[in-house]
């Protein structure tokens, strides 16, 4: 038996309603599981967020997709106008500049979003891109902005790090950061993702607290009227989908699976978050789940709990669908996906 995800319909469906109760609009970040696009695109009225050309091959109605410029130009917008995409996310002033200069000379109108830097207190230095302008630049083009007659919906972007569940008050971070007289000059306010998923090394009880918060910023955006949208990934992708793998050894209290955290579960290194196990228990005999490879750092679990596991079994991983792409490291294939109602 080869490795193979499993990606479930209903419980894609199922994240996004809700998701759609907490906001007026949704748009999946498309990079999270590509596949999980096209059911949404299919089932529901979603939009998409596309951070790369490529991904475009990945959405049939482009008029649906939420583009984030990252260096381009003019030559570049032109083409993106044209093919049907007229919503933007703007994170820089020389991408936000290119944009400018293209509309004045052309007749055509976009929606932008000005991407602003949040401060990240559980954020290491040296190791993650902080994306965005400061709030100051933020405001003074909102009022420059709202003046021109090309732009069609202006609107404010922000986004946590999905699983950096300690920073969330929204409400106070937004008024905090937005000059008063700008409010009524904003179409909408894109939260970006963040919504976290569960995993073994997830604190699960704050989830509700989060929801909280969004609900009282989407109450204080309503009597501004202001669209709050929201930009689920790992939150829709993730608990839809499995990773099915099986046993191919044991030694010791260590099992290894016919699958690597190189080809199928990459966030295990990068996040890292560790996938639950299907059946895993709370006490008993432990072990070590590593993946095929020769690599030490190749591990999925270290220390999961589990009943008499044999060599043959199928050892199926939860909550696996979201970013599950993999590596040519050892020549790894990859993994097949299926997708069940």
């Amino acid at each position: 038996m080869k490795p193979k995800f499993q990606i479930s319909k209903s419980k894609v469906l199922e994240q996004y309603e809700k998701v759609k109760s907490l906001c007026d609009v949704v748009s999946y970040s498309s990079k999270t599981n590509p596949v999980v696009t096209g059911i949404l695109e299919e089932k529901t009225d979603c939009r998409f967020s596309i951070h790369i050309e490529n991904e475009l091959k990945n959405v049939l109605d482009v008029s649906r997709v939420l583009f984030f410029a990252q260096a381009w130009d003019e030559v570049k917008i032109r083409d993106l106008i044209v093919r049907g995409i007229n919503w933007f996310v703007v994170d820089n002033k020389n991408d936000l500049q290119i944009l400018e200069n293209f509309l004045e000379k052309n007749d055509f109108r976009a929606n932008v979003l000005l991407r602003m830097k949040l401060k990240e207190n559980t954020i290491r230095t040296e190791k993650y891109f902080v994306f965005g302008m400061n709030s100051d630049f933020v405001n003074k083009k909102l009022k420059e902005l709202r003046g021109n007659s090309k732009i069609g919906k202006l609107g404010v972007h922000f986004h946590r790090k999905t699983q950096n569940m300690a920073e969330w008050n929204l409400k106070y971070e937004f008024e905090d950061m937005i000059d008063v007289d700008n409010l009524k000059l904003i179409d909408v306010l894109n939260i970006g993702g963040g919504l976290p998923s569960e995993y073994a090394n997830t604190n699960v009880n704050v989830f509700e607290s989060i929801y909280e918060k969004i609900r009282e910023l989407r109450n204080f955006l309503r009597e501004k009227e202001i669209d709050l949208m929201i930009e689920p990934g790992r939150f829709i992708a993730a608990p839809a989908g499995k990773l099915i793998t099986k046993i191919i050894g044991i030694y010791e209290n260590n099992i290894i699976v016919n699958a690597s955290v190189y080809n199928s579960d990459m966030d295990a290194l990068i996040v890292p978050v560790k996938l639950l196990v299907e059946n895993e228990l709370k006490k008993g005999s432990s072990y070590v789940i590593k993946g095929v490879t020769p690599c030490s750092l190749d591990l999925f679990r270290y220390k999961v709990y589990l009943e008499n596991p044999k060599v043959g079994d199928e050892l199926v991983f939860l909550n696996a669908g979201a970013y599950n792409f993999g590596s040519d490291f050892c020549d790894l294939e990859k993994i097949g996906v299926e997708i069940v109602e």
